[in-house]
């Protein structure tokens, strides 16, 4: 068994699918004829992102998000940046005991529609 896609609610698949495109650099959106699903994916296939569109709102955090990795912490400040003008907004970063936070940064961030993920550079702790 294996995982093929991460599927996440929304009210706009088109357009977060497209933010998702675009922060990965990912290969463009397919997006449904109804409007009510769209799909991204790496340009060499594999395991994809697909977005159905729901009426509710998001209330919570969620209970499962995704978790990305920058590279260095230089790379981890240059993704942040280009991340927020794509419609991120930082939620919170992680707080890590001085002798890792020297070389490791995890930071929680909000897509457009408000579902969270981890972006994380530096050396990570293990």
């Amino acid at each position: 068994m294996r995982i093929t896609c991460v599927t996440v609610d929304c009210h706009d698949p088109a357009s977060i699918a497209h933010f998702w495109s675009e922060a990965l650099h990912w290969t463009s959106p397919h997006v449904s004829e109804s409007g009510n699903g769209a799909t991204t994916r790496p340009p060499e296939g594999g395991t994809y992102l697909e977005f159905v569109r729901v009426p509710e709102e998001k209330t919570i955090k969620n209970r499962l998000h995704l978790g990305l990795n920058a590279g260095s912490l230089v790379e981890l400040e240059h993704e942040l940046t280009r991340l927020q003008t794509l419609g991120v907004t930082i939620a919170w970063e992680e707080e890590f005991p001085p002798k890792v936070a020297v070389n490791y940064r995890n930071v929680i961030l909000q897509d457009p529609e408000g579902n969270e993920f981890c972006l994380g550079g530096g050396e990570s702790p293990g």
